[in-house]
């Protein structure tokens, strides 16, 4: 299988969209999506607004962090209903302090969903990390789910080119995710965040970044300007470039894609996305 390298100006932009993550309730903001059918018209709306890819967590009926397979399989369904394959939707494996690092590994495998997200620190922790890694990555790529990896810092990113040197992660079409400003005070992000991990990077693989707080989009337009992509929306920022309260996702998404406009780079549909990734 041929590895995607990483992007340049003049390879569409990918934009992803996360309406929700694993924490985001609609008292936070009431176009927070929680339900299959909340996350369909999300969707068609970021869609519309210049997305390729969704980016979707799932929930219990309180609003809370779910991985069960039903609910996943439920909620792909009605944003299929609603889209069609004109999105790429991938799921998480994120434990949110509720599931064990077995538990995600084996949510994921129940679900065999076309693209998923992992974080890496999430799934090689214990005795059998590296086991664990080498079994879901070496699946993972056997199946062709698309595969995106989150790294939060540069010691993810080295660990990360660590196991694929060693072997542990087979050679694959992967995409790796830049976390700015997990571990920041306030939980913040700010363009520079990227630097460090561009400077770690081997670049063996595209990559895109998401961010915390009010410089999302900034951080955003950066990447884009730096050959990289970019994932906006609720799950970790509810505001506008200017600092006032987005009104929902798609406004997110279509900052971005203005940024893109302005730099001359084209937008990513979801079946070049799938070429880039998958070959299909």
């Amino acid at each position: 299988m041929s590895t995607p390298s990483a992007a340049g100006l003049d390879t569409p932009l990918i934009i992803t969209v996360a309406p929700n993550g694993a924490y985001k309730k609609t008292s936070d903001h009431p176009a927070v999506p929680v339900t299959p059918g909340q996350l369909a018209e999300v969707a068609k709306q970021c869609l519309d607004a210049g997305a390729a890819m969704l980016h979707m967590h799932v929930r219990k009926a309180d609003q809370s962090h779910s991985l069960e397979p039903e609910a996943y399989l439920a909620a792909t369904r009605a944003v299929r209903h609603a889209v069609g394959n004109e999105l790429v939707v991938q799921i998480t494996t994120e434990a949110a302090g509720v599931y064990a690092p077995d538990e995600q590994v084996e949510a994921v495998m129940a679900v065999h969903p076309e693209a998923v997200s992992v974080g890496l620190r999430e799934i090689a922790v214990g005795p059998q990390a590296d086991a664990r890694v080498a079994s879901l990555f070496g699946w993972l790529a056997r199946e062709r789910v698309m595969t995106q990896v989150i790294l939060y810092d540069t010691a993810d990113v080295e660990r990360w080119m660590d196991y694929r040197r060693q072997g542990v992660v087979p050679d694959a079409p992967w995409f790796v995710l830049f976390v700015l400003g997990r571990y920041s005070a306030g939980q913040t992000s700010s363009p520079a965040d990227l630097l460090p991990f561009l400077a770690a990077y081997d670049q063996a693989y595209p990559w895109a970044m998401c961010a915390f707080g009010k410089q999302e989009h900034a951080c955003a337009a950066a990447a884009a300007a730096l050959g990289g992509h970019a994932r906006v929306g609720f799950e970790n920022n509810l505001y506008l470039r200017d600092g006032s309260l987005a009104p929902d996702n798609a406004a997110l998404v279509g900052q971005v894609a203005d940024v893109a406009a302005a730099l001359g780079r084209p937008l990513a549909t979801a079946a070049q996305v799938r070429e880039l990734f998958l070959g299909s």
